[in-house]
């Protein structure tokens, strides 16, 4: 096989130009490491040799092979040294006037077919190159930390972007063992816009005193199967890199409300408390473990009251069968008896107005979650309203909790924690095909490589239902009165008559 780029420059050595370099010689390619730094390409040459090495004790790697390996790292000493290069890609710091100062040196130095790339992950490749006298030759490659793991790469064309050199990237990328995908140069790209809605909802979620942060992390883990919480992950990202990328693609996108950040990580970024590396964030850390609350007990009750079901319930048959199964006594008539636990489970509205609309007590009413079916999950969450009852509380905690399954409480709100945090990543997913930032199948690739969910946010709308989904999210709007949870049309339409989200216009 022929490489694509038989001699490729790398500028910056930090951890994100050192992957490159890496896996750009692995694949077969001369790599030039190139830094301003005195000694840091020095640095990333002998720490990747050092990860090659450290393959080899593994058994993972040949000697021989790390030797040839080794024979394809050269340190660039000045920017004429990286004249040979067919493909030049920049892993520097995050500003457009530096990365511009960069591109122009280089466009003076190598050949006129020779390829440019940016590593960015929130500036503009369109505005980076704008002042390019060949901006054909500049797309964005951008990649993900730590580079050799994380096995997708963003292909980003620039308005004035060469198709070709888009389509040579994509095949580098795949020589490299990474799946590529193709994106406009939009804000955020795929995986940074498609990922605001994890975050920035659950942080609207614990600003509105709805529940901690160890019970969001919970139940969205164990409801919903994602690998790790909201709150974990920003505190492994850090917030120096989490929270300045939600205000870049907030004020790219003009103050959309969708993406509107938190005062909660903004204060924790200016008290220093980023996350695991710096001991303290949304957690406290011991020896890089954080330090998580207990969770409440199971309360201890004498006598289950009877259980009796809204009509409006979702998932009504199955919430009786579950009922049934854990030995619930059960009320069918039309209306609950004075002793009655009345069970409600709305989609998007909070517990308070579906009592009231319903005309039932609030003092006897919880909300059980039933957006995705009980048999996929590892916690079921419960919500009062303000009125709840303390015994009503504790009976239908310790009744959901008979068959050992882990139960959490949370207060009232719109919409329970799952239902509001998929609701947005599928919104938001959905608007990124309405505007054709790419297809929906390299959106799907791209989020489940690149943030790790349990399936891409189109086929989570499709298991758990585009009309569930935009009931969710027309209730949302309907409780809140805010336009971030305004419905894409591209979603509107495939939810309205029932086609699959994955569905593709020609």
């Amino acid at each position: 096989m022929t490489i694509e780029f038989s001699t490729v420059g790398v500028v910056g050595s930090g951890a994100m130009g050192r992957g490159i370099a890496q896996i750009a010689a692995q694949a077969g390619s001369q790599v030039w490491l190139h830094d301003v730094s005195p000694g840091a390409a020095e640095a990333a040459r002998s720490s990747i040799q050092a990860q090659w090495q450290r393959l080899a004790d593994k058994g993972r790697m040949e000697a021989a092979q790390v030797a040839e390996l080794g024979q394809r790292l050269h340190i660039a000493g000045g920017m004429a040294d990286l004249a040979p290069c067919t493909l030049v890609v920049e892993a520097i710091v995050e500003r457009l006037d530096a990365k511009q100062a960069l591109f122009a040196a280089l466009e003076g130095v190598l050949a006129p077919g020779a390829v440019l790339a940016t590593n960015t992950s929130s500036l503009s490749v369109t505005a980076i190159g704008a002042g390019l006298k060949r901006p054909e030759r500049l797309a964005g490659f951008h990649f993900f930390n730590p580079v050799p793991l994380m096995k997708v790469v963003e292909v980003v064309a620039g308005l004035q972007t060469d198709p070709a050199v888009c389509t040579a990237l994509a095949r580098f990328a795949q020589q490299m063992g990474h799946t590529p995908v193709q994106a406009q140069d939009t804000p955020g790209f795929i995986v940074n816009h498609a990922g605001r809605g994890f975050g920035t909802e659950a942080l609207r979620i614990v600003s509105e005193g709805v529940a901690d942060f160890a019970t969001i992390d919970r139940i969205l883990r164990d409801q919903a199967g994602f690998k790790l919480g909201p709150f974990e992950l920003m505190d492994l990202t850090a917030l120096d890199v989490s929270h300045p990328v939600m205000e870049s693609i907030y004020r790219q996108y003009y103050d959309e409300p969708r993406f509107r950040p938190s005062p909660i990580t903004a204060q924790r970024l200016a008290g220093g408390m980023l996350g695991k590396k710096t001991g303290a964030g949304f957690y406290r850390y011991a020896d890089g473990v954080a330090q998580l609350p207990a969770e409440p007990a199971t309360p201890v009750v004498a006598e289950i009251p009877p259980i009796w079901v809204s009509p409006r319930a979702a998932r009504r048959a199955e919430l009786y069968h579950l009922l049934k199964d854990l030995g619930a006594p059960i009320e069918t008539g039309t209306s609950p008896s004075p002793t009655a636990l009345t069970l409600v489970a709305p989609l998007g509205f909070d517990v308070t107005t579906v009592a009231v609309v319903e005309r039932l007590d609030p003092a006897r009413t919880i909300g059980i979650d039933m957006l995705i079916d009980d048999a996929s999950t590892r916690r079921r969450v419960l919500a009062t309203n303000p009125a709840t009852r303390v015994d009503i509380r504790n009976a239908a905690h310790a009744l959901f909790a008979r068959d050992g399954k882990a139960v959490s409480v949370i207060r009232d709100s719109g919409g329970f924690v799952t239902q509001r945090v998929v609701a947005t990543i599928v919104n938001i997913a959905s608007d990124i095909c309405q505007q054709g930032i790419c297809s929906p199948k390299d959106l799907e690739t791209a989020v489940t490589l690149g943030l790790g969910y349990p399936m891409g946010p189109l086929a989570m709308g499709n298991r758990w239902g585009p009309t569930n989904i935009l009931e969710v999210l027309f209730n949302l709007q309907t409780v809140y009165g805010d336009p971030r949870y305004r419905p894409s049309p591209w979603l509107r339409r495939r939810g309205a008559i029932g086609l699959s989200l994955l569905h593709e216009e020609e």
